[in-house]
C-alpha cells in the first residue's frame, strides 16, 4: 500500500492557505485604520531600504579607480 509523506506540498498550500485566512480575520477585526497604518509603515520602510540600497551603491561606484580600463573590467568578468 503506497502512503504519501509526511510534508508533501499539498499540505503546505493548504497550510499557506490557512495562515492567508487567519491574517484576512485579524485584519478585519482589527479594522480598516489599523490595517492601512500597518500597509503605510511596511511601505514606508520598504522606501527607506531601497533608498539606502541606492545610495550605498552609488558611492561605491564612484568611489572606484577610474584608472581600470574596458579590457581589464570584460577579462576579470570572464575569468
Amino acid at each position: 500500500m503506497h502512503c504519501r509523506r509526511h510534508g508533501t506540498k499539498c499540505t503546505i498550500a493548504l497550510w499557506m492557505l490557512i495562515a492567508v485566512a487567519d491574517v484576512a480575520v485579524l485584519a478585519a477585526a482589527a479594522g480598516p485604520l489599523v490595517v492601512l497604518l500597518v500597509v503605510a509603515g511596511l511601505v514606508l520602510g520598504a522606501g527607506a531600504f531601497l533608498g539606502m540600497r541606492v545610495l550605498t551603491r552609488r558611492d561605491a561606484v564612484h568611489n572606484q579607480p577610474a584608472t581600470r580600463s574596458m579590457a581589464d573590467a570584460m577579462g576579470r568578468r570572464r575569468a
